[in-house]
């Protein structure tokens, strides 16, 4: 079974106590639904902040406060990044047909849309440098363009990659509505402008 899902790339946090956190290892990815456990929304949170976390002197006079130091890029930066992307994998054999590679962001997952309906071709960064080709009636998926032996390669209708990509957007609303509660839970001074940042940084019009 082909199956889309939107991920974020992790790194390992021994270090980090401004709230619970999940144990992984780095470069993983941690998928983002709404059937995270509340470590693991902590773990996204805690990902996503920091990937905004710049030189305070960018954004304003940054809080002296170890929290609203951290959270400070998240709520002030105007282009927000969150390391990832959307993952297409067949279920059944394991194989990986898109991952997202390094300077790809969620922020960037309307790419998808382009493939289907703009420009018909989209890359995902690199190492992988994953690639979506629309080719007629077909999306061709390759996990990595520069592969010297071979890499591989998947063609999808494109009705088919619609249907993934809208049931990933939806992961992603449901994860978005499971860190707003987890804010309300854990950050509460704070929860109205992380989960409203959150919604920027996963580009999520929620009216949607």
């Amino acid at each position: 079974m082909i199956v889309m899902q939107p991920v974020l790339e992790i790194f390992a946090a021994d270090d980090f106590a401004l709230w619970p956190v999940g144990e992984h290892e780095s470069y993983g990815y941690l998928v983002l639904d709404g059937e995270r456990t509340p470590a693991e929304v902590g773990t996204a949170v805690m990902r996503i902040a920091d990937c905004n976390n710049l030189e305070p002197a960018e954004h304003g006079p940054c809080p002296t406060d170890p929290l609203g130091a951290f959270l400070h890029g998240l709520l002030t930066v105007p282009d927000l990044f969150a390391a990832g992307g959307f993952r297409v994998a067949d279920t059944a054999t394991g194989t990986v047909y898109v991952e997202p590679g390094c300077c790809n962001g969620l922020e960037t997952w309307r790419d998808w849309l382009e493939v289907l309906d703009g420009t018909g071709c989209s890359y995902f960064g690199h190492d992988p440098c994953s690639a979506a080709e629309r080719v007629g009636d077909t999306v061709r998926l390759t996990l990595d363009t520069y592969a010297e032996d071979g890499s591989p390669v998947i063609e999808l209708p494109v009705d088919q990659v619609r249907a993934l990509i809208t049931g990933a957007q939806t992961d992603l609303r449901n994860f978005h509505s499971l860190a707003g509660t987890w804010a309300e839970q854990h950050l509460p001074t704070h929860a109205a402008a992380v989960t409203d940042a959150l919604a920027r940084a996963l580009d999520l019009e929620l009216t949607e």
